[in-house]
């Protein structure tokens, strides 16, 4: 590994690690309504929506009110980005040299993926989304959705913080209050950092330009800035551009790219510390936050080595890393990123529901994309999305304790609430969630026509290894893809739509649910015989468990593709 990336990936942890706190307190007390030095900005604008809204601040929901509201929030703003996608051609701003209008399957499931924070897509945005589409509907969903989600992790918390109590917090106050005071700031301050560095923020028309052929091209351009950062800050991911992160004009520079990754960490980072805060034991969210950050160093670092070796098949190329060259490979990724820059991305957004990406996954190393893939199967808690990376660690941890009470017999406890029969249906009805859609989905697609239609340039084990990547991404909310799979059409657009809703609304139910079971509990105190959740051995136990789950759920799906492709191909 060269100097300069470890150099890069040492301070991206260092600047995460050192904002943990702050960002983690400011987002306490927003949702304690505690005093914050923005609510002399904020507090007008959400007395001002409660009053148009009609909604009472002071009336709490149970876990069942706060889910059906979640769930009927979602499938609104689907029905309204699905209306504007289809009627763009009316609505304004539509220049002429948009030529490639939605189908209905394809409306249907853009609408689904944007509503959900997934951001599949399966178009080019510069040729097919209007200016009214991308920025009233598109990126409106982004502050919407990544609200809702971080909304339901922070009902999520108090559940687990609350005693005998039946009520998790509002929605609708927890929604305005995310989007006010945490990702309305976030995305102008990043907004201005990103104009600064060159990315557009313009409704002018795409400009025409000749080229020495004398042929006109025409150049897109528009209100990049303002949807880049909220993709990352909210993690949605998505692009303005259909090479998204590697367009010049999403992301221009390393420092753009770094910006765009913290941006993209720091809130589900900050979340953990924001967890122990809330449930009076700030030492369980630390170690939480370092369970996250050995992963991730573990997969920076996997990622990089796989990326950096030479291939067996090339004996003739030069693959050292020099200040001439990245070596390596190259394949796919952009020379002003390099291979530290693209496996920085690459890493952060395959741990988070952000599936944004400034190189081409399909042209990795077979062992570095499986990392990727791994990434998303251990369900997106290595940082995560926006609340739900966190309610998905506790969830794991939630198993790992179950596990080590059956060692010593015991009933399981966790910050004080036991884990019965009741708290262990939610449990493993989120942990089976995940092989129960996206294996099926996987089978019915590599052994049907429709299916394999997609395979347009891969066949074998790589093309497998794309449909399987397709499935696992859209179960996560991710929307990152191996571009070799041609997902533009029924069958793709209706099944990837079909695995986005149950990854957001079939995890999110029975993590509020679990969260409905441990607020009605009284804590019950410390004792010699309770496992502390908040010591090394814990941690390593919940690593080990985390690494189990995925071997036993995915081992054979894994093997079939990228292992296969390094012993068969040698790459």
């Amino acid at each position: 590994m060269d100097f300069y990336s470890i150099i890069q990936y040492a301070l991206f942890a260092a600047i995460v690690t050192a904002l943990v706190e702050p960002l983690g307190g400011y987002m306490e007390r927003v949702f304690s309504r505690q005093r914050t030095f923005l609510d002399r900005f904020c507090l007008p604008v959400e007395r001002l929506i409660y009053r148009m809204t009609a909604v009472d601040p002071n009336l709490e929901m149970t876990g069942k009110e706060y889910a059906t509201c979640f769930v009927l929030f979602g499938l609104s703003g689907t029905l309204l980005l699905y209306a504007i996608l289809r009627m763009q051609q009316v609505l304004p701003w539509f220049p002429q040299y948009h030529t490639t209008p939605l189908s209905p399957d394809l409306a249907l499931n853009t609408a689904i993926s944007f509503s959900t924070t997934t951001t599949w897509q399966a178009y080019a945005g510069e040729n097919t989304m209007s200016y009214f589409s991308q920025m009233v509907g598109l990126c409106a969903q982004n502050f919407l959705a990544g609200a809702a989600g971080l909304a339901v992790g922070v009902a999520f918390i108090r559940g687990l913080a609350r005693q005998v109590s039946d009520t998790l917090g509002n929605f609708w106050v927890d929604l305005t209050r995310a989007l006010l005071w945490i990702l309305l700031p976030g995305a102008l301050l990043g907004a201005l950092l990103l104009v600064w560095q060159g990315v557009p923020m313009n409704f002018h028309p795409y400009a025409v330009a000749a080229t020495v052929e004398g042929t006109p091209q025409v150049i897109p351009q528009g209100p990049v800035a303002a949807l880049e950062i909220i993709k990352n800050l909210g993690t949605n991911g998505g692009g303005f551009f259909n090479a998204n992160g590697a367009h010049p004009y999403e992301n221009p520079t390393p420092l753009t790219n770094f910006i765009e990754m913290l941006a993209i960490v720091l809130l589900p980072a900050a979340l953990t510390n924001t967890f122990g805060r809330m449930v009076g034991q700030p030492r369980q969210g630390w170690l939480l936050y370092y369970v996250m950050l050995l992963l991730f160093g573990c997969g920076l670092v996997f990622v990089h080595q796989f990326e950096q070796q030479r291939d067996p098949r090339l004996g003739n190329v030069d693959f050292q890393n020099s200040a001439l060259q990245s070596g390596g490979n190259m394949e796919g990724k952009e020379v002003r990123f390099g291979i530290g820059g693209s496996t920085l991305t690459a890493v952060v957004t395959s741990n988070t529901a952000t599936g944004s990406y400034n190189s081409m996954h399909d042209s990795y190393t077979s062992l570095g994309g499986m990392v990727l893939l791994v990434n998303m199967l251990l369900g997106e808690l290595i940082f995560g999305g926006l609340g739900t990376g966190l309610y998905s660690m506790v969830m794991a941890a939630a198993i790992a304790v179950f596990l080590a009470g059956l060692m010593v017999g015991r009933t399981p406890e966790y910050l004080g609430k036991k884990i019965g029969p009741c708290e262990n249906k939610m449990i493993m009805l989120y942990a089976l969630a995940a092989p129960l859609v996206v294996l099926p989905l996987t089978a019915i697609a590599v052994s049907t026509r429709a299916g394999l239609s997609g395979l347009t340039v891969n066949g074998g084990p790589h093309g497998f290894t794309e449909i399987l990547f397709a499935y696992t991404s859209c179960f996560a909310n991710n929307g990152q893809s191996f571009a070799g799979l041609s997902a533009n059409t029924p069958f793709y657009n209706l099944t990837t739509a079909l695995a986005m809703m149950v990854g957001r609304f079939g995890l999110a139910i029975p993590a509020l649910a679990l969260a409905s079971l441990f607020a009605r509990q009284r804590s019950t105190p410390a004792s010699s015989g309770t496992l502390p959740t908040h010591s090394v051995l814990f941690g390593t136990l919940l690593t080990t468990c985390l690494i189990t789950m995925v071997a036993l759920s995915y081992l054979p799906a894994l093997a079939l593709g990228p292992l296969l492709e390094r012993l068969l191909f040698g790459r």
